[in-house]
């Protein structure tokens, strides 16, 4: 593949990985569903993150929370309202012709139609000769990592007339805060802090044993696309309101106290969400870098990574 331009995106990249912000699923959220997603891609894969991201040495997990840090800059604002999509109230259900367009009616704009665009993206202008290729695929790359991370993170998926949570006011054992935020980082937060050791690299690496142990036997289902895309985010998105429905709105109503009875119950599904996010970005990267991998690659790369031995999680 020929060389493209990346040096712009990375001049403001570098000033920002330090920045903090209001972001989705947190910033060790994101940081963990791309670093699990790098133990899973293959050798093609990797070498084309490494190529798509020079000044990190294809550090993915380093970058994965880019796309929150310039949202609300004055060139990238158009890129707020692609983190999510709103459903109607209390269905419980998504329909990406319904449901997939911004707060103009504009029809795709969405997290689930950004997926689709960034994943056309790559699959379209990785191989091509300098000449044609019409896109930034560094940024493509970092757009289409986070907003699979989005995609899991429940209230990505939620309510229009509370807005994902975020206008649900709640309390966090004694800490003022919203419902939104609970998901994107208290959970993870108070997780970190309570098993392990205050160290998002511990809780990823305990997520990333429980994938080859736990969930060994689901992480072909979790990272295939019965569609034969590259890509399937519709089924991810559904998968997303329904966890925000039986999980992240019950018992949660503007004004309640959550603690430990809400806080135990919902980490295996935060944990859950990690570690298939990881999976799918990891699987979605290896049809799109590596699209004809022999069956030893698709083995080696789904389900039979050894990891080193940390504590095991308990999974409802």
């Amino acid at each position: 593949m020929s060389g493209f331009e990346v040096r712009g995106t990375f001049s403001i990249l570098l000033l920002l990985i330090l920045v903090p912000g209001n972001l989705g699923w947190g910033k060790e959220g994101h940081y963990a569903t791309c670093k699990i997603a790098q133990s899973f891609l293959s050798e093609e894969a990797l070498k084309a993150v490494k190529e798509l991201l020079p000044e990190t040495e294809g550090d993915l997990a380093s970058v994965c929370s880019w796309p929150d840090e310039i949202k609300y800059m004055y060139k990238w604002q158009w890129t707020s309202e692609l983190h999510y999509v709103d459903t109607p109230d209390f269905r419980c259900n998504y329909e990406y012709c319904r449901d997939c367009h911004d707060s103009s009616g504009v029809k795709d704009r969405c997290v689930t139609g950004a997926i689709y665009n960034y994943t056309e993206q790559l699959v379209t202008g990785y191989n091509a000769s300098n000449s044609v290729v019409k896109y930034n695929l560094t940024e493509a790359l970092m757009f289409l990592s986070h907003y699979i991370g989005d995609v899991h993170q429940p209230l990505h998926v939620s309510f229009t007339s509370d807005e994902g949570g975020n206008t649900i006011t709640v309390r966090w054992y004694k800490r003022k805060t919203n419902l939104h935020h609970v998901w994107d980082s208290d959970i993870i937060e108070s997780a970190m802090k309570t098993f392990y050791d205050k160290d998002i690299d511990v809780m990823i690496s305990a997520i990333e044993k429980n994938i080859t142990d736990g969930w060994n036997n689901d992480i072909s289902s979790w990272a295939n696309c019965t569609s034969g895309e590259e890509v399937c985010p519709d089924p991810w998105a559904s998968e997303s309101i329904k966890c925000s429905c039986n999980y992240a709105y019950r018992n949660a109503t503007p004004g309640s106290t959550l603690g430990d009875e809400y806080f135990l119950s919902r980490l295996p599904i935060v944990e859950t969400r990690l570690a298939q996010g990881g999976v799918r970005l990891a699987a979605t990267l290896n049809r799109i870098f590596d699209p004809f991998p022999s069956v030893s690659h698709k083995l080696a790369y789904f389900g039979n990574i050894q990891h080193p031995s940390h504590m095991k999680l308990k999974i409802a």
